[in-house]
């Protein structure tokens, strides 16, 4: 197989990773030559919808995370400004630490996924091959069962609350349930994606919540700045 095969067949693997289409009669001789899609292995439109709106999903609850994060914003410099001006926002305390809950649980599972999650691979990247394999299965393993059970927990402790018509003890006394929808959500969402990884890996692909290493110096300094260290 030529260099512009091989190139090909490459291209060929990625877009079928992304759910992409081209048509044969547009590709150059050399790809057509390889058979760049054939017809076993061309995407289904299924599973093609079922990634699209898992993606989605975990952009969403993003998205939502970020919205929550603006609603603190404002609460504090509300409570801060209006106390110099005698001015009070009822329950300002209570609904800002609703918020805070449902911006940390709802952001999980969009920053699992994009590689953003505290991972500590002391160990995972000494290994190669298939012993890294197992050790990551065994690490989404481990993370399922803890995120299952808070997500199982929560949608419980969430339910029961309805169940029972609990109210907030603050000052604003509203039912209990609906600041609780927050981070049992978020939990639910996380749990998705925890599954959706594990069957990723499962099959062969590369594990999508790990950044590739840096190549570079300026990559480097870069991370660390974006982590905190």
């Amino acid at each position: 197989m030529t260099s512009p095969q091989r190139a090909c067949l490459a291209l060929g693997q990625e877009r079928r990773k992304a759910c992409a289409f081209v048509p044969e009669e547009a590709l150059a001789p050399a790809c057509r030559q390889v058979k760049l899609w054939p017809a076993h292995h061309a995407p289904k439109k299924t599973v093609c919808m079922l990634r699209s709106a898992l993606d989605g999903l975990y952009l969403f609850a993003g998205y939502l995370a970020g919205l929550f994060l603006i609603v603190i914003f404002l609460l504090m410099m509300g409570l801060s400004l209006g106390r110099g001006i005698g001015i009070n926002i009822p329950a300002g305390d209570d609904l800002a630490s609703w918020s805070m809950a449902a911006m940390a649980f709802l952001g999980l599972a969009h920053t699992f996924r994009s590689g953003e999650m505290i991972r500590v691979g002391l160990v995972t990247d000494r290994l190669q091959g298939r012993t890294r394999w197992w050790l990551e299965m065994f690490s989404l393993v481990i993370g399922l069962g803890f995120v299952g059970f808070f997500a199982w927990h929560a949608v419980q402790l969430t339910y029961d609350s309805w169940r029972f018509n609990d109210m907030a003890q603050g000052v604003l006394a509203i039912p209990l349930w609906i600041p609780q929808i927050g981070y049992a959500t978020g939990l639910v969402i996380l749990f998705i994606a925890f599954l959706d990884e594990f069957i990723h890996v499962l099959r062969g692909g590369d594990p999508r919540y790990e950044k590739p290493p840096a190549t570079t110096a300026e990559e480097v300094v870069e991370r660390a700045i974006q982590s905190g260290v």
